[in-house]
């Protein structure tokens, strides 16, 4: 994929080791890192993250029963145990040191953190009780310190989740999950306690689209599918006329689309009659509905529905526009979860952003009319794609990093203090970063608890106490 040459040039002994550095410890960022100590024998990558602990969207991001995807961790754990790599967390940058002080310490900056807002609706009723974005609601049962307070309402027996992407369905998917399967990931105390309590039976995942434009991929419909004590609510009409259509497009669209028609269409066979039966819980998509309102309670406080319209496509695949048709339609929930996109944001305003598209302006990671400063992962390309892609994107910006080291691009000459003078900045402003190994502290603490729960591990959700922990 990527030439390995080694800047053999580069290892006499008066080069200078390159100091860079990189914003973000979610995957993006440690791609990034992997990539440049591999193929670069002299590289010296400082890692920083506001939050104490790494690891990104991997911990906050990744559903609690995936515990598969969540393996990457222990590539990025060698990647931290590199002796040219440094992991520094408790460091809020554009707060605790600015951008333009990383450049002055480091040869290359390399801005990797991701998106940490979500879009909004921009409908009336968006702020009332009962709706919430499904960037927090995830936050909130992984252990996500800003929503650890969330509490949302889980008190009424229908829940709407707009979007129908993965995190869309995995979103479905916790609520309506038996709690023997929750009780056994590392979902939050305080969150496994809540869904206990919880009065949701039916969850509809609502698309301004049809079945062809569905983000979500085919293995997370067979989980949900196969979700124990629970039955999918699929309209036979929705399919109506694609059998046709599919034979033309793309092989992992075609096996999706003919998953949902078989699912909608067929007599279930006795196992899953039986098992349909006998569920208590159920959740369909709707196709072609745009949220234009939620509707409030008598109360004016709490949301007790969604009014939508109706839509039609013009065009087909990938670039179907959906307008409206005129008809309108409500439905009763008091839980509406907004799955419609993350979003980043700038970290500070000496940055090139882009508002509109919510990316850093970039020519292959080089941040535009800024050299020396880089950029991988969403907030380069924006919020799409799993963690694959995100490792190929984020090789993509090593390897501009390393091009513009070997052609001279990023100065040498120029020696650079890197950790060593912000260390003395963080200092004179009283911040204490967080290293790799304070991380394998806590991380060990965590574990320990989850042992005594029968878990993989209880998350610590408040960073006073994750720093309390590892107080010298």
């Amino acid at each position: 994929m990527f030439s390995s040459f080694r800047f053999n040039w580069l290892l006499s002994t008066a080069a200078l080791a390159p100091q860079i550095c990189v914003v973000g410890s979610g995957p993006a960022g440690f791609y990034t890192a992997q990539h440049l100590l591999k193929h670069h024998r002299l590289a010296r990558v400082d890692i920083y993250e506001k939050l104490p602990v790494p690891f990104g969207l991997v911990r906050f991001g990744v559903a609690p029963d995936h515990p598969e995807v969540k393996n990457v961790i222990n590539t990025f754990t060698q990647t931290a145990h590199s002796d040219r790599c440094a992991y520094y967390g408790n460091v809020t940058i554009g707060k605790d040191v600015m951008v333009k002080e990383l450049q002055r310490a480091y040869h290359a900056v390399v801005l990797s953190y991701g998106a940490e807002d979500n879009r909004i609706l921009g409908i009336p009723g968006e702020n009332l009780s009962g709706v919430y974005s499904a960037r927090a609601f995830v936050g909130w049962y992984n252990g996500l310190p800003e929503n650890r307070d969330l509490k949302p309402d889980l008190s009424s027996e229908t829940a709407v989740v707009l979007g129908q992407g993965n995190v869309a369905l995995d979103v479905a998917r916790v609520l309506l999950s038996p709690l023997d399967i929750l009780r056994k990931t590392d979902i939050t105390e305080g969150s496994l306690a809540a869904i206990a309590c919880s009065k949701v039976k039916r969850v509809w995942l609502v698309g301004r689209r049809g079945p062809l434009q569905v983000a979500f991929t085919i293995k997370e419909l067979r989980e949900m599918i196969n979700l124990p004590g629970t039955r999918p609510l699929l309209d036979p009409a929705d399919f109506t006329g694609l059998g046709d259509v599919i034979k033309d497009i793309p092989r992992p669209r075609k096996r999706l689309t003919e998953l949902m028609i078989k699912s909608a269409r067929e007599k279930p066979g006795e196992k899953e009659a039986a098992l349909w039966a006998s569920a208590t819980k159920e959740w369909g998509l709707k196709f072609q509905r745009s949220p234009l309102e939620v509707l409030p309670a008598t109360d004016g406080k709490q949301a007790r529905g969604i009014r939508m319209a109706v839509t039609r496509l013009e065009g087909s695949g990938e670039s179907a526009r959906a307008v409206p048709t005129g008809e309108v339609e409500e439905l009763e929930c008091g839980l509406i979860l907004s799955s419609i996109g993350y979003r980043s944001l700038p970290l500070d305003s000496s940055i090139p952003f882009d508002p509109k598209l919510g990316i850093i302006p970039n020519s292959l990671g080089r941040v535009q009319g800024a050299p020396g400063l880089y950029c991988s992962g969403w907030v380069k390309r924006g919020p799409t794609g799993v963690i694959i892609t995100t490792m190929n994107d984020s090789f993509d910006t090593a390897q501009s990093v390393l091009e513009d080291l070997q052609t001279g691009v990023l100065n040498l000459s120029n020696s650079k203090e890197g950790f060593k003078s912000v260390r003395s900045i963080l200092h004179s402003r009283g911040v204490h970063p967080v290293t790799f190994s304070d991380w394998e502290k806590i991380d060990a603490a965590e574990v320990a608890r989850g042992k005594l729960a029968g878990k993989p591990r209880e998350k610590i959700v408040d960073p006073q106490e994750m720093l309390q922990l590892i107080s010298h």
